[in-house]
């Protein structure tokens, strides 16, 4: 893994063996900022990083700039190795979040401007992600829900903008209209 754009850019992200995570692939990632790059100034937005394991997509947004950038995850080894970049790396404007991201979504009050979702490919739930964010009012107006999920997998929901595909993997756009 490594970090392609901003003050970071070309970092190599070593994690440990141990963490049981699928991180978004570089190809994936470069394809998903590049759409990104021509629809938000990152040094003004707030993100939510949900199911964040390495912290990889965290990372890469606050390289970029981003004011604020939640990380939220149930495993600890993750948790604290994101801990660790953000000493190593002087990443203030990440805030980890050890939780279940279900409940965590059922009680957050802050409102978002971008949030990524990556979840494990096998979760039951994936469908309620979406689901929680709109009924919870969770992205500021213009904001922008991003699932990443198997390409396989499709998403319904009426705020689902597009479907971009790379490989086996996909992301789901979601704003509300």
């Amino acid at each position: 893994m490594r970090i392609i754009g901003g003050r970071l850019k070309g970092l190599r992200i070593q994690a440990p063996q141990n963490l049981p995570v699928r991180p978004t692939t570089d190809l994936a990632k470069e394809a998903l900022f590049n759409i990104l790059n021509h629809q938000l100034d990152f040094e003004h937005i707030e993100v939510l990083d949900l199911f964040s394991g390495t912290g990889n997509i965290s990372i890469e947004f606050a390289s970029r700039g981003a004011v604020k950038v939640v990380s939220v995850d149930r495993n600890k080894g993750c948790i604290q190795f994101l801990k660790s970049m953000i000493e190593k790396h002087q990443l203030k404007q990440i805030k980890t979040q050890f939780a279940d991201v279900f409940k965590f979504l059922q009680l957050e009050t802050d409102s978002f401007d971008l949030i990524f979702a990556d979840p494990p490919y096998d979760l039951p739930a994936l469908q309620q992600i979406p689901d929680l964010v709109f009924e919870r009012n969770l992205l500021k107006p213009g904001g922008y829900l991003i699932v990443e999920h198997p390409s396989m997998k499709k998403l319904a929901h009426p705020f689902l903008t597009e479907q971009r595909v790379y490989g086996s993997s996909s992301f789901s756009f979601f704003s509300p209209k």
